[in-house]
């Protein structure tokens, strides 16, 4: 169940109550693709750095280790010993990212899985039927993300098929957590818009799925080749038309310019790889911009990635020690950038409730990204 607490604009604060705990909106979901932040994270890591969701995805834990295997482990939170909320994509992302493997029909999607050419089917039941083996607090509907540029014709079908898929994701989990052998009867659904960046086919889906009473509402196919502009012109169409008592969920985005951008605009629920990859890459975010660790600059350094960070880094290590980490490629320099990164995005969702509830949002929003360097919108 979702409560709106406050409203600052367009922006909303809310908590969001689930059988694994409350979420407080907005929220940053770190994303662990296998069951794990890459980077050598650890859930007890997760804990110190504030994290209230992790994301995990149905296509990659079906193919390995397989969904069985965690169901007969007590499901994905006794698995990866996890006891806060997780998230589990629906596997139509791979649909859009591994175009060359796969084929689209209306029953399904045939895949050539990408670790090992086995062949694999997956349909709105089959990722349904993962996701509860998975046990997820929240799991998203089966839909397609067409790209971005599609043409009109391909983008309507593509939109009709995923409003179709979706009835059937609907009508599956209301079987599934029926079953006595269901391991989270409380599973929730939320359902994606989509269709691309064509403003009167997004509004149109918006409303058909807005009248299926889920537990949230996506925004999907985005950040996949548009630009920033472009996204947020959708978001604004878009939000209006997906119920307010309900969160609303931006995948795959963001910066956190994105991310403030967003919020202004209506938005709950945040995910994407941008603090662990870029951390895995020695690019670490600050109060004053993203900083490259790898610089010479920093050789020497005897500062933390920033100061007054309180994250586990920040505490204890150097720019100059992390920079030899990272040239010595000790798996340690990665660690310790994600970690920054993670508590970085989610101190920053802390900021942005807090500012809601005062009623400073606007204010908060263009001094961060003033401070960020970042040009406004």
């Amino acid at each position: 169940m979702y409560k709106l607490l406050k409203r600052d604009g367009l922006a909303k604060r809310g908590e969001f109550h689930t059988v694994h705990g409350v979420i407080q909106t907005p929220v940053f979901m770190n994303v662990g693709t296998a069951a794990a932040i890459k980077g050598a994270v650890s859930t007890d890591d997760l804990q110190n750095i504030k994290t209230q969701v992790q994301l995990s995805n149905t296509y990659h834990l079906h193919v390995r280790p397989g969904d069985d295997i965690v169901k007969k482990m007590g499901g994905l939170h006794k698995f990866m010993v996890w006891d806060k909320p997780i998230l589990t994509d629906s596997g139509g992302f791979q649909v859009f990212s591994l175009a060359g493997l796969r084929k689209i029909k209306e029953e399904g999607v045939y895949f050539s899985s990408h670790v090992d050419g086995r062949k694999i089917f997956m349909g709105p039941e089959e990722s349904m039927q993962i996701q509860s083996n998975l046990a997820s607090t929240i799991a998203m509907a089966f839909d397609e993300c067409a790209p971005a540029k599609a043409d009109r014709r391909y983008i309507e079908n593509s939109v009709a098929r995923t409003t179709r898929w979706l009835e059937r994701c609907k009508a599956e989990m209301v079987r599934l957590n029926s079953l006595p052998d269901t391991i989270n009867k409380n599973q929730l659904l939320f359902g994606i818009n989509q269709g691309g960046i064509l403003k009167d086919v997004r509004v149109e889906h918006a409303k058909q799925i807005s009248d299926m009473n889920l537990d949230g509402y996506a925004i999907g196919g985005l950040a996949v080749g548009e630009s920033h502009e472009e996204m947020y012109e959708i978001i604004e169409n878009v939000v209006p038309y997906l119920p307010t008592e309900k969160p609303t969920y931006l995948m795959g985005v963001g910066t956190p310019a994105n991310i403030l951008e967003a919020v202004d605009r209506g938005v709950d629920f945040f995910d994407c790889v941008y603090p662990s990859r870029n951390g895995r890459h020695g690019h670490v975010y600050t109060n004053y911009g993203k900083i490259n660790l790898f610089n010479a600059k920093y050789e020497t350094d005897s500062e933390p990635i920033e100061n007054g960070c309180g994250c586990p880094t920040c505490r204890s290590y150097s720019r100059a020690y992390i920079r030899h980490l990272l040239k010595a490629k000790e798996m340690l320099g990665m660690r310790l950038c994600v970690l920054h990164n993670l508590y970085f995005y989610n101190t920053m969702m802390e900021e942005i409730r807090l500012a809601i509830e005062e009623g400073r949002y606007k204010e908060y929003k263009k001094e961060k990204l003033s401070k960020m360097n970042v040009k406004q919108n």
